[in-house]
């Protein structure tokens, strides 16, 4: 009877302990740009997420538009993208908190290696789009209304160009489809570093263009608005966001490199 007695404790204990551990087990909904996905990175931030907060951080990878929409919608708790005006425009219809920048990186152009359009040779990207746009060279743009495409149509209005024809070819993918179709027909595209760092169908195609500051790209951290969707994990969104502008996050981003590159640098500030 005893024996009985003792085993029925060690199973009601070991059943509590998971359940226990269940419990800490929080799951957080995180939309994210196809680019911050394609780097690598999230694999390397998730799981030291899971372990110091206890938070199943679930994300959704789509283009920044997508994100935005998703978070209007209440349909995750937290967005990381890098399109300020949007971000901006999303937060004074109420639909975020806040907007915490975390860490950068930059575009690049990309192209083929003989580059034919002549887009190296560019003192500026807007040249480098004209070169390109004059040669007719084929160019793929991802056409997902992402921060990545929202930073190339920018760059063809300054440059003074409606991008039509062809050798123009919008995709409306993320940016490692967009990658594989540039690789594919040997065009030219406008790309994040950190994806092209971790692309690995390079094919024919090389960085041709960069260093323009105009090319600055900042991803921010916006936690969903719980006064309009109650539903959201708010206190998980604030933990998320001081796990993300702690030493450990800046430790774990500014490590982060391939091929001894950095792909981004982290530029938060902790408040």
């Amino acid at each position: 009877m005893k024996l009985k007695s003792l085993a029925f404790v060690a199973t009601a204990v070991l059943a509590l302990t998971i359940n226990l551990a269940a419990a800490r087990a929080e799951d957080l909904k995180m939309a994210v740009t196809t680019s911050f996905a394609n780097s690598g990175l999230a694999e390397v931030l998730l799981p030291k997420i899971k372990e110091d907060t206890g938070l199943n951080v679930q994300l959704l990878v789509v283009g920044t538009g997508q994100a935005l929409a998703l978070g209007a919608a209440g349909d995750v708790d937290a967005v990381l993208v890098h399109a300020r005006a949007a971000e901006e425009k999303w937060l004074a219809e109420g639909n975020g908190t806040h907007r915490r920048e975390i860490m950068y990186n930059d575009f690049i152009i990309v192209g083929p290696s003989a580059d034919p359009a002549g887009a190296a040779k560019a003192e500026k990207a807007t040249g480098a789009l004209t070169a390109i746009a004059k040669a007719k060279a084929p160019f793929v743009s991802r056409g997902d209304d992402s921060g990545t495409h929202k930073m190339e149509q920018r760059l063809w209005k300054a440059a003074g160009i409606d991008p039509q024809g062809d050798w123009y070819r919008a995709v409306g993918q993320g940016m490692g489809a967009a990658l594989n179709t540039a690789a594919g027909m040997n065009a030219y595209i406008l790309a994040d570093r950190a994806s092209w760092l971790n692309f690995g169908n390079k094919a024919d195609l090389k960085l041709v263009f960069e260093g323009d500051p105009v090319l600055f790209n900042q991803y921010a951290y916006l936690p969903v608005n719980p006064e309009k969707y109650p539903s959201v994990n708010a206190d998980g969104a604030q933990r998320l966001e001081e796990w993300l502008v702690s030493d450990t996050a800046k430790q774990l981003i500014n490590d982060y490199k391939i091929a001894g590159q950095t792909l981004f640098v982290f530029n938060a500030k902790a408040e």
